[in-house]
């Protein structure tokens, strides 16, 4: 497992974080679920942005395999959280996503699709900062187990995301553009309020 270092975010979250949050450790996966849920649908979205013979080479693949991993965290999740004698809340928001979303140059041509791209990678490489946190800190050995093996994963996520962006802007922009969002996703994530969310904010 790839120490929190390795990924490119300009804000790492403390440890501190992740003992807050285990504490409510079946909340924590329901909210996974939704976001697990919400990130297959995301890479869907991509067949309709850039569908059929004009894509990319691999473009399709590409995102199926992004939405078949995501399905598939859903379905492990559900399953840990209902071994685990948990409950799905009814209602789910990820204010953090929504705010990344706001920076999004909509309308734009493939300036739009670019950005989509981009916050796409920006979410999968937090959540794979925060498991990578959740596996050090868990107490519990199956939890910190499970998050562990998400971690390559969400990591191969992030650059496949940047990769695709690439596809569709020249390299040197998405370059310039995901060092500007990255900035600005640290201010993002330190902002959002305390709770056992994954995309969670915590005390300084």
């Amino acid at each position: 497992m790839p120490p929190s270092t390795d990924l490119p975010l300009v804000s790492l979250t403390p440890a501190a974080w992740a003992k807050g949050v285990l504490q409510n450790a079946n909340a924590l996966l329901s909210d996974q679920v939704y976001l697990e849920k919400k990130a297959a649908n995301n890479a869907l979205e991509f067949l309709n942005l850039w569908p059929g013979p004009q894509a990319p080479a691999h473009w399709l693949a590409s995102v199926a395999s992004i939405a078949r991993d995501e399905t598939l965290h859903m379905q492990a999740v559900l399953k840990l959280l209902e071994k685990r004698g948990g409950e799905l809340e009814r209602a789910h928001k990820n204010p953090y996503a929504y705010d990344l979303r706001k920076l999004i140059r909509k309308g734009q041509g493939k300036d739009d699709l670019t950005d989509r791209l981009v916050v796409s990678a920006l979410v999968e490489a937090r959540s794979c900062e925060r498991f990578i946190r959740l596996s050090e800190e868990s107490k519990d050995t199956e939890l910190a187990k499970f998050y562990g093996n998400l971690v390559a994963s969400e990591n191969g996520h992030y650059q496949l995301f940047l990769d695709m962006a690439k596809k569709v802007s020249p390299a040197k922009e998405v370059d310039t553009r995901w060092l500007r969002l990255l900035e600005k996703e640290a201010e993002i994530i330190k902002s959002q309020p305390v709770d056992f969310k994954i995309h969670s904010g915590w005390v300084n």
